[in-house]
């Protein structure tokens, strides 16, 4: 079967308040790399005319922008880190570069996350594809693998179609600003 593989790089901080490594409960960033592997819902057989799955600008663009628009340069933070309540106090202007996620900003949520947040984006715009492999590069020898259905691996803190990684928009959060 054929699939489309797609690539980019994005800048990010973060930090990780519940005990996984105290270094990592400082913040500090990293230069990440989320590569997507999308496949047919339907296989067929290409056409003899224009010979794709799906058009590359279609099947990646909704998903570029979202990467380097809302993604790139976001402070991930838990929901329930004291740096959220700060942030809305003192610099709400900055509310839409805080990617917001239940629990701690892990690499291993955050693949289930953007996959879900693709899958929906594939939807909305009724493309036929639908996301099967997310890997995310978090160092040059760390990488996480996610296959299956990410809302069966995601915390279960409020009903899922009130996040925002189930809705087919940019938002990185459920912040107010």
């Amino acid at each position: 079967m054929l699939e489309l593989v797609f690539t980019r790089r994005f800048a990010m901080a973060h930090r990780l308040i519940h005990g996984s490594s105290e270094v990592c409960a400082t913040p500090h960033g990293h230069n990440e790399e989320v590569k997507i592997y999308l496949k047919p819902m339907h296989p067929q057989s290409l056409d003899g005319k224009m010979n794709v799955v799906a058009p590359f600008h279609k099947a990646k663009g909704t998903w570029h922008r979202f990467i380097d628009n809302s993604v790139d340069h976001a402070f991930q933070l838990a929901e329930n880190d004291p740096l959220v309540d700060w942030f809305v106090q003192n610099e709400p202007r900055r509310l839409s570069k805080l990617l917001i996620t239940p629990g701690d900003p892990t690499t291993e949520l955050l693949a289930c996350l953007f996959m879900s947040k693709l899958n929906n984006f594939l939807s909305a715009e009724q493309s036929g594809l639908y996301c099967e492999q997310i890997e995310i590069l978090e160092t040059p020898t760390n990488t996480v693998r996610f296959t299956g259905n990410p809302l069966e691996f995601i915390p279960n803190i409020r009903p899922p179609e009130q996040c925002w990684w189930q809705r087919a928009d940019m938002s990185i959060s459920d912040l107010k600003s």
